[in-house]
């Protein structure tokens, strides 16, 4: 190779970089991941491997993320849409939400605590305020907010119907995503449905429900309503997953496994506990 030819492939080599960043080439082509971010309470939240099987659904939701989408779930176990706001974890998820991000807002177990003023909201008019904060915190950031029903409890009548337990709250998200015009997923609707399918017994399957000695972490046994194990939270997930897909709130490719009927409770991530 001449003097003149190494120069002219030392240039084209330096150059390379600056090519593939311009528009029309494969590197600039590439689609960019989304990240979906869970605001919510502890139906929803992350819980540590010391508590297993206990799981919130945003902690099941990544095993229906494609490679091209990341979950991150903030929503906090206690939390209600003020609480949550109040502490500061708002801020600091709007801090790290980019252009082309979805935001999941579900609360309502906690809200309903009106008698916890540092928790509790009325459903017309503080609870919708501080829904709209995350409303507009996620517009404000390019990204796209979904409201989200807070998920139904296991609750069923003499008769053995599955009966709703969140009063006015589904209905006032439901009423607030109309007139802002913002994607709503029925959670509240749809779980209910689903239990009054299972029944009473079969729907216990979904809860963390388990007899004395059965599980390390509830040696005296669990009797949870409103808390889901493993193979609930893969279940409920299945629900907003299939929901984000059918609506098209996400783009293409984003999600899989949807009518997987096989997906095994170890697929999901317990952290270590702190």
């Amino acid at each position: 190779m001449t003097s003149h030819s190494r120069r002219r492939f030392a240039a084209v080599a330096a150059a390379l970089p600056l090519l593939a960043a311009l528009p029309g080439t494969r590197a600039a082509a590439a689609p960019r991941r989304t990240t979906v971010f869970v605001a919510g309470d502890s139906t929803a939240s992350v819980y540590a491997g010391d508590l297993a099987p206990r799981a919130g659904w945003g902690q099941a939701l990544p095993v229906f993320a494609a490679s091209r989408l990341a979950v991150d779930d903030r929503a906090l176990s206690g939390a209600s849409s003020k609480s949550f706001a109040d502490l500061g974890l708002l801020d600091a998820l709007l801090a790290d939400i980019r252009p082309g991000d979805r935001l999941l807002v579900s609360f309502g177990h906690n809200d309903e605590k009106t008698g916890d003023p540092a928790r509790g909201t009325d459903p017309y008019t503080t609870y919708q305020e501080y829904l709209g904060r995350y409303v507009e915190g996620a517009r404000r950031r390019g990204a796209l907010p979904v409201l989200v029903t807070p998920v139904e409890r296991r609750r069923f009548d003499a008769a053995g119907h599955a009966y709703a337990s969140h009063g006015l709250y589904p209905q006032a998200v439901r009423d607030l995503a109309g007139r802002e015009r913002v994607p709503l997923i029925d959670l509240q609707a749809l779980s209910l449905a689903r239990w009054e399918a299972l029944g009473a017994e079969a729907s216990k399957e979904y809860f963390l429900w388990s007899a004395a000695g059965e599980l390390p972490a509830y040696p005296d046994g669990v009797a949870d309503n409103t808390h889901f194990q493993a193979h609930g939270a893969i279940e409920v997930a299945r629900l907003v997953a299939r929901e984000l897909h059918d609506r098209r709130l996400l783009p293409p490719g984003s999600l899989r496994r949807l009518g997987d009927r096989h997906i095994a409770d170890a697929e999901l991530h317990w952290p270590p506990a702190a």
